[in-house]
Formats: C-alpha cells, structure tokens, sequence
C-alpha cells in the first residue's frame, strides 16, 4: 500500500467523520433552532422553527401528564408522608415552632392584634357569652321535665348533702356572733320594746309589775345565744335543711326557671363563669406565662402526635388535594410562559454531556464509514 492509498483512505475517514459529526450536531441545533420560522415571501422555509419551539404546547402538556402519572402521584407523596425519617424530621420541626410560639413574651392581644385582629376580648367574650346561653337552652329542654336529683351524680349529691350539717353550724355560728354583738343587743332590745307596746293594756301592766325592774333584754340575748349554742339545735336545722333540700332536688329543671326566671339565671351563670375565666387576665397575661404548666407536655407529647394526625389527614386527602391543585395545568401553563432560550438551557444542562457524546459518536460512525469506503474504493479499483 503505497501513500497515495494511505492518504485517500485517511482523506475519506476524515470527511466522513466531518460529515457525521456536523450531520449530528445540526440534527441536535434543529431541536431548538431556529426559535422562530423562517419565510421567504410567503413561503415558510422547512424545519423551522425548530422542532421544540414548533411542539412546545404539546411538550408542555405531555410534561404535565408526566409529572402528574408518573412523578408526583397520590401513592409516592402518601408513602413520602408516611416515611418514618421523613416524620421525625417535621416533628422536630414542629417542636422548634412550638417551643418559639409558646415561648413568646407578648400577650394574646398583642399577637392577635400583629395578626391583624383587633378587639378580639371583646369579640371572644360576646362569643363566649352566645356559647354558655344556647348551652343554658340545649340542657334546659334536655332535663325540662326530669327531678334535679336526677341529673346530679350519686357523688355530688353525697358530697352536698354532707355540707348540710356545716351549713347549719355556720348558720348558728353567725347568729350567735350577731346576736352577742352590740348590734344584736339593740335588736332584741327594739324586739322586746315593741311587744310590750303592742300590749300596753292590762297584759302590758302585769308583765311591768311582774318583772319589775328586770333587764328582759339581757335576759332574752342569754337565752337565745343558749338555744343557738345548744347541739339540739344544730340538729333541728340540719333536719329542716335537708327536708328543704329534698324538695329542691325534687324540682324539675322547668320549675326551677319558672321560679328564677330564664334571664335571670342566664345572667347569673354567665356572671360565675365570667369571675372564674377571666378573659381580660388572660389577654394581658404573656403567652409564655400562660403557657408555661404545659410547655414541656405540648413539646414532647402533642407535637409529635399532631404530626402523626396531619400527616394521616393529608395522606388520606393527597388525591382530592391533587386533584384542586390541577398540578398538570400548572406545570402546563409555567412550561408554556418558559421562553425557548430558557428551554433550551434547561434540555442543555441536564444533556449537555450526552448531546456531545451523540456528535461524536455521529464523527466515529462518519470516520468508520469512510474508512469502508476508501478500502471498498480500493478493492473495486
């Protein structure tokens, strides 16, 4: 083999690697290029544009459906959700979350006032006001017709009914200290004046001849303070107030609204609870403080179980959800505002390898082609 041989068939392997390399990379460059068509007159000159900017809303609707069958389906993020690692990571992060919310030192009002609502005392008192009313009329036609002792626990009657006996004692308690004080004293003094007036007659003459010079009310006070002293009495009012409280307990609910009136005893146990819950306390009070006797529980308990729960709740919901989100119009429609350039720089720098590996596979298989050619052109010569 002489070189004139040697350098046609290298001329040939040459070309042909030319040929196939250029041929590869135009072939890739016409994917994209040219963006827009080209006309001569009226006539649109062929291949272009390119043929992704030519199938672009249907490359945009395919990548919708792509991602929305094959990419983000209901079972990956479920199993997403479900991931124990995964769940351990948004418990800590709902952990960090709380511990900031409920270390926070401004008050309720103040943080729902950044929230931008304002008056909210007001409005969770009217609220709160309309709660204990309609519950006052939910249990009020519910017991309507049904004895008080009905209602109450076997403990609670028990416990009141064991009140009854210290009831009495404070009863005659407070009467014997009324009575011994100096206020008492002119009490029965006025007491005792007023029945000898209203007997001014002969039954008023005998008393005065009778008693003489006598301190009557002294007398009476000592008398009164020894009956209010005395355990037979203490046991004459616990009788009588347990006989009272048996028919109490015997009022129906009806009875009892009858007898204090529907508004009246609305205001009453709207009053009670409104001394027990301070509202305005609570608002002023910062939100660390009162959060302070269940910080630790809310942390290292609820936190974790309400990521359980959302996570549960969502897992069950991710279809419906995807299906409002219409996750294939949306990448669809964020495709389609995409310019070609951006396309293009996108498709370059996931394949920009590969591309280059493709033209020079295309010079290879030019280079190899006519390297065939040149021996074939030999051997036929």
């Amino acid at each position: 083999m002489n070189m004139n041989t040697v350098f046609i068939i290298l001329f040939m392997v040459v070309i042909g690697a030319i040929i196939g390399g250029v041929t590869n990379s135009l072939a890739i460059k016409m994917l994209f290029r040219p963006y827009k068509p080209i006309y001569i007159g009226s006539w649109r000159v062929p291949f272009t544009p390119g043929l992704i900017p030519k199938r672009r809303d249907e490359l945009a609707t395919q990548l919708g459906v792509m991602v929305v069958e094959h990419l983000l389906t209901p079972e990956t993020i479920q199993k997403k959700f479900m991931n124990e690692s995964f769940q351990q990571e948004m418990t800590k992060l709902a952990q960090k979350e709380l511990e900031q919310l409920l270390s926070n030192e401004e008050s309720l009002e103040q943080l729902f006032t950044k929230l931008g609502y304002e008056n909210r005392q007001e409005w969770i008192e009217k609220n709160f006001e309309h709660f204990l009313e309609s519950k006052y009329d939910q249990l009020i036609e519910k017991y309507r017709e049904i004895p008080i002792k009905s209602i109450l626990s076997d403990e609670l009657l028990e416990k009141m009914d064991s009140k009854i006996p210290q009831i009495s004692r404070y009863i005659l308690q407070k009467g014997a200290e009324y009575f011994s004080s100096v206020e008492g004293e002119l009490r029965i003094e006025r007491m005792v004046n007023d029945f000898v007036k209203e007997r001014s007659g002969m039954l008023g003459n005998m008393m005065q001849m009778f008693l003489g010079n006598v301190n009557l009310t002294g007398i009476l006070q000592k008398e009164l303070l020894k009956f209010l002293n005395n355990e037979g009495t203490e046991e004459l009012i616990t009788t009588l107030l347990r006989k009272e409280w048996e028919k109490v307990l015997e009022w129906q609910a009806e009875k009892i609204e009858e007898q204090f009136g529907r508004e009246q005893l609305v205001d009453t146990i709207t009053r009670t609870v409104k001394k027990i819950i301070r509202v305005d306390r609570i608002f002023a009070t910062p939100i660390s403080v009162l959060a302070e006797p269940y910080k630790e529980k809310a942390i290292e308990k609820m936190a974790p179980q309400i990521v359980l729960m959302l996570g549960g709740w969502l897992s069950n919901k991710i279809e419906e959800m995807m299906e409002r989100l219409h996750l294939a119009d949306i990448v669809r429609e964020q495709v389609e505002s995409f310019s070609v350039e951006r396309i293009e720089e996108m498709v370059l720098l996931i394949t920009s390898r590969e591309l280059k590996m493709i033209t020079y596979l295309g010079a290879l298989l030019g280079g190899a082609i006519g390297l065939l050619q040149g021996i074939f052109v030999l051997i036929t010569g």
